[in-house]
């Protein structure tokens, strides 16, 4: 129980502080929690990547992309944690500028991670715009 209490505390503390960094325009933080190992992959609302140096180009597009962040939330729905795999599924929802113009947006995200040095790294998400 303790694997799936410590990831889970993760996932809502050093996993959560990077995305609300990258949506106010910093990337470093959300780049620092990805794997360094492939394979690596994004298939994302907006753009998708394979391999280290596309996931480093769309992390550095999204911080441009991304500004002054009023509100992130992520709504865990489900999670599960298997030896040195686990992964998440929730609802991610946003307000923030997107190319200087103020949106809110709610995604359907689910990420896979693996444990790389004992550390919790993302290695694929998947992420896709909710329509009502």
């Amino acid at each position: 129980m303790a694997d799936r209490d410590d990831f889970v505390s993760w996932v809502r503390t050093d996993l959560y502080e990077a995305e609300l960094a990258l949506h106010n325009g910093d990337a470093a933080p959300r780049r620092a929690l990805w794997s360094r190992e492939e394979p690596v992959s994004v298939l994302g609302a907006w753009q998708s990547a394979q391999g280290q140096q596309e996931l480093d180009t769309l992390f550095a597009a999204l911080a441009r992309t991304f500004s002054h962040c009023t509100s992130y939330a992520f709504e865990l729905q489900a999670y599960d944690v298997r030896g040195d795999m686990a992964y998440t599924v929730g609802l991610e929802h946003t307000s923030a500028s997107v190319d200087g113009e103020p949106r809110s947006y709610t995604l359907r995200a689910t990420q896979v991670y693996r444990r790389e040095g004992g550390a919790w790294r993302v290695a694929h998400r998947h992420a896709d715009t909710l329509t009502p």
